[in-house]
């Protein structure tokens, strides 16, 4: 039988030293290579930069900071947009419909809004009508403002209302503070006498009590300007004023939860609670108005 396929591919000394040389060639241009390819840029692991004062700033940041953006308050107010407005307040109710709000989009729930004019239905807006409360609960809204989320809706519902532009700056001039009277040693009053010590006891003992008053009538406030929309009449998962069955496991929580999701907005199991009921109330404001019901349902 011929062993002819068992015959080595080098037969000669000059073969195998060709084949040995090509083989440490290919290796030190693969080692060349991978070394020219690991020190070509500078290789950090996670964290190594956690000491640079960029990374130290960022960490240091205030919270809330954080996606805001401060503007001056003395500055012109900038009206919003309706879709804006929209997005902010009306979609609380008008985007599902809740507390018999017409939904945005629904035609025929539209349709003898529309027909009553563009004047009523800004007027109702503005003023509040039936469940809708005066500018969507957030009596900071500009007329103007409300009435392009008006627009906005009723032209995504089957109307074609024009947008109302801004209103006109008042000249200077009219802005212009008047002159103030000159002040004279004659029309300074004198330094009032310190108050008995007695009646300073007594202020102190009452501070509390007008305190709590004052943050009860805060609650109450909010409570009817925005709250009442949903809670007044228990719609859309809302708990209803004063109903002890539906607050009681809600004020078990405990009342930093109800604040958080007062605060925040909450996705419940029967209906949404939009941040801050969709008013532009602080945050003191809310746990007023939290207290508020809570207070009216133990």
């Amino acid at each position: 039988m011929s062993d002819a396929h068992n015959e080595s591919a080098i037969r000669t000394p000059k073969q195998l030293v060709a084949v040995v040389a090509g083989f440490l060639l290919v290796t030190v241009i693969g080692i060349i290579l991978l070394a020219s390819f690991v020190t070509s840029e500078k290789v950090t692991g996670a964290g190594s930069d956690s000491q640079s004062g960029q990374a130290i700033e960022a960490r240091l940041q205030p919270v809330a900071d954080v996606g805001y953006t401060f503007r001056d308050a003395s500055a012109p107010k900038v009206l919003q947009s309706g879709e804006a407005v929209f997005t902010a307040i009306c979609s609380a109710c008008h985007a599902t419909g809740a507390a018999g709000s017409p939904k945005v989009g629904d035609n025929g729930a539209w349709a003898a809004r529309i027909g009553q004019g563009y004047d009523t239905l800004v007027k109702h807006a503005i003023e509040g009508i039936r469940a809708m409360p005066a500018k969507g609960g957030n009596p900071d809204l500009d007329d103007v403002e409300v009435a392009r989320a008006v627009v906005y809706m009723a032209n995504k519902s089957g109307a074609s209302f024009k947008e109302p532009a801004a209103p006109a700056t008042p000249a200077t001039a009219a802005s212009a503070p008047a002159a103030q009277p000159a002040v004279t040693a004659a029309t300074v009053p004198a330094a009032a006498s310190p108050a008995p010590t007695s009646v300073s006891t007594a202020a102190a003992v009452t501070a509390p009590a007008t305190e709590a008053k004052s943050t009860v009538d805060a609650g109450k406030k909010l409570y009817d300007a925005a709250c009442v929309a949903c809670h007044g009449a228990g719609i859309a998962g809302a708990p209803k004023f004063g109903d002890k069955g539906a607050w009681g496991p809600r004020i078990a929580q405990g009342k930093p939860v109800l604040y958080e999701h007062a605060i925040k907005g909450f996705q419940g199991k029967a209906g949404v609670m939009p941040p801050k009921g969709g008013s532009a109330a602080s945050d003191d404001e809310v746990k007023a108005a939290v207290d508020y019901m809570a207070g009216a349902a133990k």
